[in-house]
Protein backbone atom coordinates (compact mmCIF):
# COMPACT_ATOMS: atom_id res chain seq x y z
CA UNK A 1 0.00 0.00 0.00
CA UNK A 2 2.00 3.54 -0.80
CA UNK A 3 -0.37 6.89 -1.02
CA UNK A 4 1.09 9.62 -2.58
CA UNK A 5 -0.97 12.75 -3.31
CA UNK A 6 -1.27 16.72 -3.64
CA UNK A 7 -5.02 16.18 -1.56
CA UNK A 8 -4.49 17.05 2.16
CA UNK A 9 -5.59 13.07 3.84
CA UNK A 10 -8.46 13.31 6.19
CA UNK A 11 -9.09 11.77 9.76
CA UNK A 12 -11.36 8.72 8.16
CA UNK A 13 -8.49 7.72 5.75
CA UNK A 14 -5.28 8.60 7.76
CA UNK A 15 -7.24 6.50 10.72
CA UNK A 16 -7.83 3.34 7.80
CA UNK A 17 -4.26 2.78 7.56
CA UNK A 18 -3.76 2.09 10.74
CA UNK A 19 -6.79 -0.23 11.24
CA UNK A 20 -5.34 -2.20 8.44
CA UNK A 21 -2.10 -2.39 9.81
CA UNK A 22 -2.03 -2.68 13.70
CA UNK A 23 1.23 -5.38 13.91
CA UNK A 24 3.30 -2.71 12.23
CA UNK A 25 5.89 -0.29 13.87
CA UNK A 26 4.82 3.44 13.21
CA UNK A 27 7.09 5.80 12.20
CA UNK A 28 7.50 9.00 11.16
CA UNK A 29 10.11 10.83 8.76
CA UNK A 30 9.90 15.02 9.21
CA UNK A 31 12.65 15.57 6.45
CA UNK A 32 14.43 13.50 3.84
CA UNK A 33 16.79 10.62 5.78
CA UNK A 34 15.39 12.86 9.02
CA UNK A 35 13.32 10.37 11.39
CA UNK A 36 11.28 11.01 14.60
CA UNK A 37 12.65 9.02 17.34
CA UNK A 38 11.38 5.58 17.78
CA UNK A 39 11.35 6.66 21.44
CA UNK A 40 8.48 9.38 20.51
CA UNK A 41 5.19 9.27 22.77
CA UNK A 42 1.94 10.96 21.31
CA UNK A 43 1.05 13.47 23.47
CA UNK A 44 -1.91 14.61 22.31
CA UNK A 45 -4.73 14.55 19.88
CA UNK A 46 -6.63 17.94 19.03
CA UNK A 47 -9.56 18.41 17.31
CA UNK A 48 -9.36 22.44 15.66
CA UNK A 49 -12.46 23.93 14.45
CA UNK A 50 -10.93 26.72 12.27
CA UNK A 51 -13.04 29.74 10.55
CA UNK A 52 -11.18 32.29 8.32
CA UNK A 53 -11.66 35.57 6.35
CA UNK A 54 -9.58 35.48 3.20
CA UNK A 55 -7.68 38.79 1.64
CA UNK A 56 -10.98 38.97 -0.68
CA UNK A 57 -13.79 38.64 2.01
CA UNK A 58 -14.11 34.98 1.87
CA UNK A 59 -15.40 33.30 4.78
CA UNK A 60 -14.16 29.89 5.00
CA UNK A 61 -14.47 26.83 7.82
CA UNK A 62 -12.36 23.52 8.40
CA UNK A 63 -11.65 20.83 10.94
CA UNK A 64 -7.76 19.67 11.45
CA UNK A 65 -7.23 16.49 13.56
CA UNK A 66 -3.65 17.12 14.80
CA UNK A 67 -1.69 14.71 16.16
CA UNK A 68 1.28 16.05 18.55
CA UNK A 69 4.61 13.89 18.60
CA UNK A 70 7.24 14.38 21.27
CA UNK A 71 10.49 12.73 21.82
CA UNK A 72 11.89 12.12 25.46
CA UNK A 73 14.82 13.78 26.53
CA UNK A 74 16.12 10.14 27.24
CA UNK A 75 15.27 7.70 24.86
CA UNK A 76 13.53 4.94 26.80
CA UNK A 77 12.60 2.95 23.36
CA UNK A 78 14.91 1.68 20.50
CA UNK A 79 11.74 0.82 18.41
CA UNK A 80 8.57 2.65 17.64
CA UNK A 81 5.52 1.94 19.00
CA UNK A 82 3.49 -0.41 17.35
CA UNK A 83 0.58 0.67 15.40
CA UNK A 84 -1.99 -1.11 17.64
CA UNK A 85 -0.72 1.39 20.43
CA UNK A 86 -1.52 4.21 18.53
CA UNK A 87 -4.84 3.27 18.10
CA UNK A 88 -5.64 2.42 21.87
CA UNK A 89 -4.73 6.62 22.62
CA UNK A 90 -6.99 7.45 19.56
CA UNK A 91 -9.62 5.03 21.09
CA UNK A 92 -8.90 6.61 23.93
CA UNK A 93 -9.42 10.45 22.70
CA UNK A 94 -12.02 9.62 20.89
CA UNK A 95 -13.99 7.83 23.66
CA UNK A 96 -14.09 11.01 25.24
CA UNK A 97 -13.82 13.76 22.15
CA UNK A 98 -16.05 12.07 18.87
CA UNK A 99 -13.42 13.26 15.98
CA UNK A 100 -14.58 14.61 12.55
CA UNK A 101 -13.67 11.55 9.87
CA UNK A 102 -13.50 14.51 7.32
CA UNK A 103 -10.78 16.97 9.69
CA UNK A 104 -7.39 17.54 8.25
CA UNK A 105 -5.01 15.23 9.41
CA UNK A 106 -1.79 17.15 10.79
CA UNK A 107 1.19 15.69 13.16
CA UNK A 108 2.80 18.68 14.93
CA UNK A 109 6.46 17.99 15.91
CA UNK A 110 9.71 19.52 16.24
CA UNK A 111 12.86 18.65 18.65
CA UNK A 112 16.50 20.61 19.88
CA UNK A 113 17.38 20.29 15.00
CA UNK A 114 13.97 20.96 14.18
CA UNK A 115 11.34 23.45 14.86
CA UNK A 116 7.86 22.41 16.26
CA UNK A 117 5.34 22.42 13.08
CA UNK A 118 2.92 20.94 11.98
CA UNK A 119 2.62 19.12 8.89
CA UNK A 120 0.87 16.88 6.56
CA UNK A 121 0.82 13.12 6.16
CA UNK A 122 2.18 13.18 2.45
CA UNK A 123 2.46 9.46 2.04
CA UNK A 124 1.80 6.15 3.83
CA UNK A 125 4.18 2.91 2.88
CA UNK A 126 4.27 -0.69 4.32
CA UNK A 127 8.30 -1.34 4.38
CA UNK A 128 8.95 -4.43 6.15
CA UNK A 129 7.57 -4.25 9.84
CA UNK A 130 6.94 -0.35 9.63
CA UNK A 131 4.03 1.86 8.83
CA UNK A 132 6.50 4.88 7.44
CA UNK A 133 4.29 8.32 7.32
CA UNK A 134 6.21 10.86 5.08
CA UNK A 135 5.53 14.59 6.37
CA UNK A 136 4.99 17.23 3.95
CA UNK A 137 5.17 21.09 5.74
CA UNK A 138 2.39 23.33 5.87
CA UNK A 139 2.13 25.73 3.61
CA UNK A 140 0.65 29.04 3.29
CA UNK A 141 -1.52 30.14 0.03
CA UNK A 142 -3.55 32.99 -1.12
CA UNK A 143 -6.97 31.73 -2.06
CA UNK A 144 -8.34 35.02 -3.30
CA UNK A 145 -5.72 34.69 -6.36
CA UNK A 146 -6.52 30.53 -6.23
CA UNK A 147 -9.93 32.01 -6.66
CA UNK A 148 -9.18 34.07 -10.02
CA UNK A 149 -8.87 37.42 -7.75
CA UNK A 150 -6.03 39.66 -5.96
CA UNK A 151 -5.51 40.23 -2.13
CA UNK A 152 -6.65 43.67 -0.26
CA UNK A 153 -8.31 46.51 -1.77
CA UNK A 154 -7.64 48.46 -5.16
CA UNK A 155 -6.41 51.83 -5.79
CA UNK A 156 -10.10 53.29 -5.11
CA UNK A 157 -10.61 50.97 -1.83
CA UNK A 158 -13.09 48.59 -2.74
CA UNK A 159 -12.60 44.87 -2.44
CA UNK A 160 -10.33 43.36 -4.77
CA UNK A 161 -12.26 40.05 -5.39
CA UNK A 162 -16.11 42.03 -6.10
CA UNK A 163 -17.22 42.21 -9.36
CA UNK A 164 -16.59 45.26 -11.24
CA UNK A 165 -19.42 47.24 -11.75
CA UNK A 166 -19.62 49.86 -14.84
CA UNK A 167 -20.34 52.87 -13.45
CA UNK A 168 -21.84 55.37 -16.26
CA UNK A 169 -20.96 58.91 -15.77
CA UNK A 170 -23.98 61.21 -14.85
CA UNK A 171 -25.21 64.10 -17.06
CA UNK A 172 -26.17 66.82 -14.76
CA UNK A 173 -29.98 68.86 -16.58
CA UNK A 174 -28.42 72.03 -16.52
CA UNK A 175 -25.49 70.74 -18.42
CA UNK A 176 -27.46 69.41 -21.27
CA UNK A 177 -29.21 72.65 -21.32
CA UNK A 178 -26.55 74.76 -21.84
CA UNK A 179 -25.42 72.93 -24.95
CA UNK A 180 -28.84 73.24 -26.45
CA UNK A 181 -31.07 76.16 -27.86
CA UNK A 182 -32.27 77.52 -24.95
CA UNK A 183 -36.43 77.66 -25.09
CA UNK A 184 -37.38 81.02 -23.09
CA UNK A 185 -40.23 82.55 -23.67
CA UNK A 186 -40.32 85.13 -26.66
CA UNK A 187 -37.47 82.73 -28.39
CA UNK A 188 -40.37 81.05 -30.37
CA UNK A 189 -39.43 77.42 -29.65
CA UNK A 190 -42.60 76.51 -27.69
Amino acid sequence: MNMNTTELMNWQTFKAYLLQNPQLRLQFQYNEDQWVDASYHITEIKQAPITSVDCGGKMSSWTEIIIQLWEPPQKDSERAMEVSKALSIIQLVENVLPLNPLGTVKIEFGNSQFDTRQMYPAEISVQEENLLVNLSPDFTQCKAINRGGSCGTNDKGEECCAPVEEVKPKILLSNLLANEQSCTPGSGCC
